[in-house]
């Protein structure tokens, strides 16, 4: 069977109730919104990295320029230094995801397999069942998978 497929097709004490598919979706969708997160933090740190190599060319055109007191200040205030207090942004990721997304994620995945089977996305089956035009081609469930 399919993910996707009809819940009354899996009759039985592993199709969990309509209140538990939805807080699973719930918790499905904390879950999305944390690893969307989690992808911004990564954005910052390599946007800072990227600045921080950046800095190495204003301190070569510093000096080119004869600005030698300005590339000495860039150099020691700015190039490789903590964006918070003794970190830098690889430590701000690793603490992210060892204090708050792997616990988050095992949670969510520890949820799904003793209330769902281990089966993801019940709550969007559900929907793409009750939203499908029958007979509509662009409706129909994948070759394989139960409707």
């Amino acid at each position: 069977m399919s993910s996707h497929d009809d819940e009354r097709a899996r009759p039985g004490p592993t199709a969990p109730d309509a209140t538990t598919v939805e807080a699973l979706g719930s918790l499905s969708k904390a879950l999305e919104t944390v690893e969307r997160a989690r992808g911004h933090l990564y954005g910052f740190h390599q946007l800072t990295g990227t600045a921080d190599f950046e800095l190495d060319r204003a301190v070569v055109l510093l000096r080119a320029a004869g600005h030698h007191a300005w590339a000495d200040r860039v150099e020691t205030e700015l190039l490789g230094r903590n964006v918070i207090p003794g970190s830098w942004t690889y430590q701000i990721v690793d603490a992210y995801n060892e204090t708050y997304y792997e616990p988050f994620r095992a949670v969510e995945r520890a949820a799904v397999s003793a209330l769902a089977g281990g089966r993801e996305h019940r709550f969007e089956a559900r929907l793409q069942k009750v939203r499908r035009t029958p007979g509509h081609p662009d409706h129909a469930p994948a070759e394989g998978a139960d409707a």
